[in-house]
């Protein structure tokens, strides 16, 4: 599915750059293929605003050839966003009111830093509810990243995410938990995902709502859930988006703030993440670190360089083949008309028809 640079955003020019598909709007009219569009909410601060925003087109964009794919970032609540990050998001995002007057075919919403330990109260939660309820009812399947997640849980049904003792960060091995359903059927059982979060919705809170599990860590909790019509609403709590040195750098970030003296324990390594010859250079690293506080010299300059050779991505693939699952099904239930969400037939309740299979299934049993 080659994504289609029908704007001047500078993530097209740096995917193209990076050997990624990408196809000019002139080339894309030549070709006799069909569209999708597909909205993204970027909420993630400013430092992290253009990252997140390549990891999801890569992801989108790594899916297979048979369609177009028009990605069209938004964002909401800009007020609080620095002068720079507000100059960019005019210059190369698209205005929600524009994209619900013209429809979109699925809308992808990214997670985003709270700072509040009550979500309703954070700053952007009435923008961020007032597009969960037209993504809910005006698109074809919505997909919620972290807070995202925690976000449409707690206004439709009311669950209370949980704060972990500590930021649970690393990457985790899960296992598929419904082989059968169509986003996993082609993923290994088992498979690596990245988590990095303070909060969390557990395997018993999600599947009280009447949603289904998809993938699950003993270590980590949920990866991947649905709702409970199937598709509608996809959940995810970890993030297959992850670049491979996402984690490293969140973790320099982190090791930057102790020297600050904005956190006052030197931070614990993501879990599962770097390899041993990275923890030798990082433990050397931290032994300067703690010399140079103790004799209040600045520390040398984080090893980033010396450890990114030993970081390795075992996840990607598989978030790719979830996105293209994903994706895929869009493709066979939409409507050809992005202002209309299904093709005519389709249960809106039962879009993969699973519910009347399942009940098929059980007239079948002697």
């Amino acid at each position: 599915m080659p994504l289609v640079a029908h704007s001047r955003l500078p993530a097209f020019e740096r995917l193209l750059h990076e050997g990624q598909e990408v196809l000019s709007v002139e080339r894309a009219r030549h070709q006799d293929i069909r569209e999708l569009h597909i909205g993204l909410l970027n909420m993630m601060p400013d430092a992290a605003l253009e990252a997140t925003e390549r990891q999801f087109l890569r992801l989108v964009g790594s899916s297979n050839r048979i369609v177009q794919l028009y990605v069209h970032p938004f964002a909401v609540d800009t007020r609080t966003r620095s002068q720079e990050a507000q100059a960019y998001l005019r210059s190369y995002y698209e205005d929600f009111a524009v994209l619900q007057e013209q429809g979109l075919d699925a809308l992808i919403i990214t997670g985003a830093n709270p700072a509040q330990a009550d979500i309703t109260r954070e700053a952007f939660w009435e923008s961020l509810t007032e597009v969960l309820a037209w993504g809910r009812t005006r698109v074809c399947s919505v997909l919620c990243s972290c807070l995202a997640t925690h976000a449409d849980l707690k206004h439709y049904h009311g669950v209370e995410r949980i704060r972990l003792p500590q930021k649970r960060w690393g990457v985790y091995s899960h296992r598929v938990v419904d082989a059968m359903h169509p986003l996993v059927s082609t993923i290994n059982t088992r498979f690596d995902a990245p988590h990095s979060h303070v909060y969390e919705v557990t395997r018993e809170q999600v599947e009280a709502t009447g949603a289904k599990v998809l993938a699950h860590s003993e270590e980590a909790g949920v990866h991947l859930a649905v709702s409970a019509d199937g598709f509608r609403m996809i959940y995810f709590q970890g993030h297959p988006e992850y670049d491979i040195n996402s984690l490293l750098k969140e973790y320099k970030r982190e090791v930057v703030r102790f020297i600050t003296g904005d956190r006052d324990d030197y931070p614990p390594y993501p879990q599962h993440y770097f390899a041993k010859p990275a923890i030798t250079v990082l433990e050397s690293y931290k032994e300067e670190v703690l010399k140079a506080r103790t004799h209040r010299r600045t520390p040398p300059p984080f090893p980033e360089g010396q450890v990114t050779p030993y970081v390795d991505n075992t996840w990607t693939d598989t978030g790719k083949a979830m996105f293209n699952n994903w994706l895929g099904l869009i493709y066979q239930l939409t409507h050809w008309d992005r202002k209309q969400v299904f093709m005519p037939g389709v249960d809106p309740n039962d879009p993969l028809g699973l519910k009347r299979a399942s009940l098929h299934a059980a007239a079948a049993r002697p």
